[in-house]
């Protein structure tokens, strides 16, 4: 399968409704389990420059394409260039997330607040082992990549 059929094939397997829940019952878990240690977010928007902060967004491609097909407006390859360049998300403007409702679980899992480093890698394995798992069930090609480079497929 090329990378534009694999594409496709993510976008319609993230707009089937029972792969969609699944993928929403994790986001809630997740939420549930943020609220419960309560880390603190700054809005700094440092967790979006990668560049400057050495950290990397991982994600699946179907966690990918569910956030693509949940925009209320396309990517556009120039804004993902400009923000390759830049070093920082596509989605960001000024230290706010412009997807924050449909963000990946890596983004709902991360704080800078170090108080969450202690739990925020096991959640985030926790995370990455329910997702490969739905992969598996649903028999969806599985693909783990950087954040960037998979939303390349997509515009």
């Amino acid at each position: 399968m090329t990378d534009d059929e694999l594409a496709q094939h993510w976008l319609a397997c993230a707009r089937e409704p029972r792969i969609a829940a699944a993928i929403d019952g994790l986001h809630a878990m997740i939420a549930d389990q943020v609220e419960a240690r309560g880390p603190a977010c700054w809005a700094s928007g440092r967790c979006c420059h990668f560049e400057k902060t050495g950290h990397r967004l991982y994600v699946t491609g179907l966690e990918a394409a569910l956030c693509i097909a949940r925009l209320a407006r396309p990517l556009k390859a120039e804004s993902l260039r400009a923000a390759i360049v830049e070093g920082n998300c596509p989605f960001q403007f000024a230290n706010t997330c412009s997807v924050h409702t449909v963000r990946p679980s890596g983004c709902r899992v991360y704080f800078c607040d170090r108080s969450a480093q202690d739990w925020q890698h096991e959640l985030s394995e926790r995370l990455a082992a329910e997702i490969r798992a739905l992969h598996q069930r649903e028999n969806i090609e599985y693909r783990y990549a950087e954040w960037r480079g998979l939303l390349g497929l997509f515009v």
